[in-house]
This record gives C-alpha cells, structure tokens and sequence, in this order.
C-alpha cells in the first residue's frame, strides 16, 4: 500500500504525512509541483526524525508518478465520491490518492483513478485537513487488509 499526494500546498501536512507512512510502515509518493520548497522546515519539523523511516519518491508530475505504478489500483480521496471509504474493499498494493488542499485533483486525474471514495463527514463542514483524512484512509485500507504494524 502507498499513499500517493497530488501536487501538495502545505509543508506541514506533508511532513505529517511522511510520518504516518513511517509509523505505519507505507511508502509516500508526491506528486510536483508542491506549493513550499522540499528543504522548507516545516516539512522535517511535522515529520521529525520519523522522516528517515519512510521511503519518500517525488514525481515531476502525474504522468511519470502513473508511469512507476504499474497495474496497482488508483484510489482517489475526494468529497465529491458518493461511496464510503467504509465501504469500499481494499486490496494490500491499493495506491491511496490525495489532491492537492485548496483543489482536489483536476477531473482529467480523477478519471483515470480506479475508485472514488469519500471520508463522511457532517453535511456542514467541506472536508478534513489533508492529513487526518490519510490517516482515517490508511487506518482503514490497513484493517481491511491485514496490513497493520504490529
């Protein structure tokens, strides 16, 4: 399993992230352009020294991201999917797809994604914070595939 990361605006959301694949033993692509320089500090300072736990691959962009995923699943996060995570079936080499936090992903990658799923949330609220939802996600995806650490 992979948590994938299209075109990230915030350093501390990144570094959060590249935590949780450390802790939970899942690889952290990102997806250029990222809004904040990789050397920014925010990012080593969410991520702390976990960051050298996690295999972390950049991409120039979506298409070479797809080029190196192979015949893996594409999942797409996104409040704009009608299905439950929690209803959805995971399978252990799923790639688990996050847009970007101010837009989402363009329709043209949305397209291409294998399934779209949604965290529910109150109908008064528009979305989480980019890195609680992967946790929730990869929390999940994880149970379902009994791909929890220890």
């Amino acid at each position: 399993m992979r948590i994938a990361l299209f075109e990230p605006e915030i350093a501390g959301n990144v570094g959060g992230i590249l935590r949780l694949g450390a802790c939970m033993g899942t690889a952290v692509d990102l997806i250029e352009p990222m809004g904040f320089a990789w050397d920014d500090k925010r990012v080593r300072r969410a991520a702390m020294d976990y960051i050298d736990h996690v295999t972390i691959a950049r991409h120039a962009g979506f298409d070479a991201f797809r080029s190196t995923i192979g015949a893996r699943r594409l999942v797409l996060f996104t409040t704009k999917a009608t299905q439950s995570v929690y209803d959805f079936a995971f399978e252990a080499d799923d790639v688990l797809l996050f847009g970007k936090e101010s837009a989402g992903v363009p329709a043209a990658v949305a397209e291409v994604c294998d399934a779209g799923v949604r965290i529910p949330l109150r109908p008064e609220v528009r979305s989480l914070n980019l890195a609680t939802a992967a946790a929730l996600a990869l929390g999940e995806a994880l149970r379902q595939t009994g791909g929890l650490p220890g």
